[in-house]
């Protein structure tokens, strides 16, 4: 599963009526509260033109079987759940956070597997590129990072996490119309893919930390 809410989503300190229409359908993952901030710890990816070449056939051909499909504004990879934090809570657990993840050098995944995914309500689909090497490093990281959720009595992250990089998503539950003949049609777009073993091995730098509108840092030495 993927976090209910991701970067980009509506800021947690926004007016309590909730309006869907205002965020292309989306749905909060948990009811809005006044104090509360809604918080990922992520890693970014930045995406260069070919990514975003590979991306628009992927699209493209995607529509074919679920045509509301919407590309992602930004590209990352999860190392938590969306969980809430109370405003007087942030500092701290960004101190704690960083003192977690000082130690933690660059590293290289390769994200190639094509995967379809629902958030945990299932008010979203996403189709995004599974990670197939570089698994050991991210568990080390989501480790510390659970370690410090812990400490503020936080939701961990999942137990068998599947790393991926979400793409593009619609509302609603449409996974059973991208499985199979499309997913298997999308794999072979990547595969045959100009460089698309090269493109698609991501260097990670840096670990943020999205907190309501607030953005925070910690580069990988």
């Amino acid at each position: 599963p993927v976090p209910a809410d991701l970067p980009g989503d509506p800021d947690p300190r926004e007016a309590g009526t909730d309006d869907s229409s205002r965020h292309g359908g989306r749905v909060r993952g948990f009811p809005h509260e006044r104090g509360n901030w809604a918080t990922h710890v992520y890693l970014p990816c930045r995406a260069e033109e070919e990514f975003l070449e590979l991306l628009e056939l992927l699209l493209s051909h995607a529509r074919g079987y679920v045509s509301s499909l919407a590309a992602m504004e930004q590209f990352h990879l999860s190392l938590s759940q969306c969980v809430v934090l109370r405003y007087h809570w942030i500092q701290p657990f960004i101190r704690s956070l960083r003192e977690r993840l000082a130690p933690f050098h660059r590293f290289f995944c390769v994200a190639d597997q094509v995967k379809v995914y629902t958030n945990q309500n299932k008010t979203r689909t996403f189709i995004g590129l599974e990670v197939s090497s570089g698994h050991f490093q991210l568990l080390e990281l989501v480790s510390e990072v659970d370690r410090v959720l812990e400490e503020f009595d936080l939701p961990k992250f999942y137990k068998e996490p599947s790393f991926h990089i979400s793409l593009a998503w619609c509302v609603g539950d449409l996974s059973a119309r991208l499985q199979g003949q499309c997913l298997q049609e999308l794999q072979d777009i990547v595969d045959g893919f100009e460089d698309s073993a090269l493109l698609l091995r991501v260097q990670w730098e840096q670990i943020h930390c999205k907190s309501g509108n607030k953005y925070f840092s910690f580069p990988l030495r």
